[in-house]
């Protein structure tokens, strides 16, 4: 279901992430080190400066910081400027905070959302690339976009000048979803000649940024925003960059989230722009693509199914003329007795009790990335549904053979 536009700014549990969030020297990954470690964020902020401190990567500094930390004016003061601007600020322990970012190193404490969120957005794919395009990679931005969009996927990207913004526009064209990963607080637009844009992809799916209201667009902020782009996405496709372009964190990125890396291949005459995508084809980087089959091929049991839909909206060729409505992901109700692995062992995790996210990762022999598209995979399948808290159970209606 998507958000409620009813939804309260900020949940109970939110406030106290917001709170943690804004404790200095606490980043991502050490605030899931805490949360991991004391159960949960209310026993985190009952925790002495004694108990933090045992806490790896948690020093003597940082625990006093917390120890000190309250519900102050300051985190109010934040969630009333979210909601002057229709904002809703998620954390970790929401229901509709993305499942997809849960399966990351370091998820964002909290996600600030403008638009709303779908179950069907985790299955997406991220394009990326440079700022500087040629009118060749807008050109591919927008078709990418566009098939992606019509075969069922979500489009992810940066919402940034040249590729990025394509990319969205292909998404909208063709009435498809799209989320933007904001590199600035949304309380402003940036670029600002994207503000029409931005009120587009709000329409059609959500802008989500992990900074303030009134963060400002710094440099210093886009690398970090890459890892979500990435985080909420099954694979990364990169249209046209240069040798230090940040497409190619988001690259190296997928690599260690365990995500497909895509790259179309670019002019050699143009090494400005294409020198950082040709060089991840020829170092095995990435795939090479050319077509959307190129990418249903190497996402598997999820890919078998988006070209199913894919073959129904008629729009597995690149270079037609996208327009049809977008596909939904459909329920095949797959005989669980035609499942391989790892379907077929998370779907027996599930069935035998263990619903919950942690039984599942404990009783399987997965990293997260591959555990997260299995588990996209059984629900594309019909075979499971998600359940609020990261939990899972079988569908009662599943063919036994």
């Amino acid at each position: 279901m998507a958000i409620a536009a009813e939804s309260p700014i900020i949940s109970d549990p939110g406030r106290r992430y917001l709170r943690l969030q804004r404790v200095e020297g606490v980043g991502p990954i050490r605030a899931k080190k805490l949360v991991d470690h004391f159960g949960g964020i209310d026993a985190v902020f009952s925790a002495s400066v004694r108990q933090l401190e045992r806490v790896e990567g948690v020093g003597t500094k940082t625990a006093e910081s917390m120890a000190r930390s309250k519900i102050t004016d300051e985190v109010e003061a934040e969630i009333e400027r979210a909601a002057r601007h229709g904002i809703r600020i998620l954390c970790l322990e929401d229901p509709d905070y993305p499942r997809p970012l849960l399966h990351i190193p370091d998820p964002p404490i909290c996600l600030y959302l403008k638009g709303s969120l779908v179950p069907t957005d985790s299955v997406a794919v991220a394009i990326v690339g440079t700022r500087r395009c040629s009118h060749y990679g807008r050109e591919q931005a927008l078709r990418f976009g566009e098939v992606l969009a019509s075969a069922g996927f979500t489009v992810i990207s940066g919402f940034a000048r040249g590729v990025d913004g394509a990319a969205h526009q292909g998404a909208l064209r063709a009435g498809g979803r799209t989320i933007a990963v904001m590199g600035n607080g949304l309380g402003t637009i940036y670029p600002p000649e994207h503000a029409e844009l931005a009120d587009k992809v709000i329409e059609q799916g959500a802008l989500v940024s992990e900074l303030g209201v009134d963060f400002a667009p710094e440099s210093k902020n886009f690398p970090s925003r890459n890892r979500i782009i990435v985080g909420l996405s099954l694979g990364v496709l990169v249209i046209e960059a240069g040798q230090r372009s940040g497409a190619l964190i988001s690259a190296r990125l997928a690599s260690e989230y365990n995500r497909e890396v895509f790259a179309l291949p670019g002019r050699v005459d143009h090494p400005e722009q294409t020198a950082g995508v040709n060089g991840l084809i020829r170092d095995g980087g990435a795939k090479l693509v050319t077509c959307l089959e190129d990418i249903l091929d190497e996402l598997g049991e999820v890919g078998k199914t988006m070209r199913q839909s894919a073959t129904n909206s008629k729009t597995s060729n690149l270079f037609e003329t996208a327009g049809a409505e977008p596909a939904k992901a459909i329920d095949l109700s797959t005989p669980v007795g035609s499942l391989k692995d790892p379907e077929r062992t998370v779907f027996e995790t599930i069935r035998n009790g263990g619903g919950e996210m942690d039984a599942i990762a404990a009783s399987v022999s997965l990293d997260p990335g591959q555990l997260g598209s299995a588990l996209t995979a059984l629900e594309l399948k019909g075979l499971v549904r998600r359940l609020p808290g990261d939990r899972y159970e079988v569908r009662t209606t599943v063919a036994r053979s």
